[in-house]
């Protein structure tokens, strides 16, 4: 059946929180297109876990469940295709996907997610997501009481090194060059016996993205289980931008408690608005701009 092009809402990005606000929507009768390019930031990781009901399932066993419940909802629409260009019309948005075709609605949802920036450090890409790793709530159990490093550095590692030390008691710090720690941070990891170590990566050696060493310029080397990292990252669709919504000091799309952006009918959930990277906070932000946005939309309508 062919993909009608004029719609009541566009949400751009189908995994947890773009389904999740589909779901919203779909539930409220609204004619909805989820435009989906298949590539979850998460499509590494081989379990997802505190997500209840979930814990420790496959994400895409869970994306997978997740579609196919929203597509019982017959006014939701799915299109495979990556989402380029935006821009306002009289009638609300026009989408253009890197194929051509163009869809409209009155409303956007971006639910794209963001883009890690990773080390350049050979065998990390690898690794991302399987034992090298963001969130201690998703993965630190796996690894508790394991051999455990902390790639960061000053502020960003201090406080990285301190959290993960609730996780195991075998922690370093490598700050991947000279430290920016400050002598009171010094003192305190010394006081929690949490090493540091000064001396450049030169690579990860590892089985399937399971973390057995880590190599340094020097030629000295460190097992570990698990390497814990905060990249640098962008959003990883430029369309919200290009459309004139701002963004936080961070880098996260700005929204307000309904998930609005700062232009008028366009909203964002998920891991582009949000440093609480999880599925289940993923899928509450979504829910949230699938309920919000149709308020706004009976409320224009009334």
């Amino acid at each position: 059946m062919k993909t009608p092009t004029a719609f009541d809402v566009i949400i751009i990005g189908g995994s947890y929180s773009g389904l999740a606000a589909a779901m919203a929507l779909g539930r409220a009768l609204k004619k909805v297109l989820v435009i989906d390019s298949f590539q979850p930031c998460n499509r590494q990781t081989p379990h997802s876990h505190n997500f209840l009901t979930q814990d420790g399932k496959p994400p895409a066993e869970i994306a997978e469940l997740a579609r196919r419940q929203v597509e019982q909802y017959d006014s939701v629409h799915f299109h495979r295709g990556l989402a380029v260009k935006g821009r306002q019309s009289a009638q609300g948005f026009v989408i253009e996907t890197a194929a051509g075709e163009r869809f409209e609605a009155k409303k956007l949802i971006f639910a794209t997610g963001i883009q890690d920036i990773l080390p350049e450090i050979p065998g990390f890409a690898a690794c991302w997501g399987i034992s090298a790793l963001h969130c201690p709530y998703c993965h630190g159990y796996e690894v508790k009481n394991q051999p455990t490093g902390i790639l960061g550095n000053g502020e960003n590692g201090f406080e990285f090194a301190m959290l993960i030390s609730n996780w195991t008691q075998d922690l370093t710090l490598l700050t991947h060059g000279k430290s920016r720690l400050t002598a009171e941070q010094q003192r305190k990891l010394d006081k929690h016996r949490i090493r540091v170590v000064e001396t450049e990566l030169a690579r990860i050696e590892h089985a399937n993205g399971a973390i057995h060493h880590l190599y340094f310029k020097d030629g000295s080397n460190m097992p570990v289980k698990a390497l814990y990292t905060r990249p640098d990252f962008v959003q990883h669709c430029p369309i919200p931008e290009n459309l004139g919504c701002a963004l936080t000091p961070e880098g996260y799309l700005r929204t307000d408690p309904l998930q609005k952006t700062t232009v008028a009918g366009i909203y964002a959930c998920g891991d582009n608005t949000t440093r609480m990277r999880t599925v289940a906070n993923a899928v509450a932000l979504g829910t949230t701009a699938g309920m919000m946005l149709n308020k706004e939309l009976v409320t224009e309508a009334f």
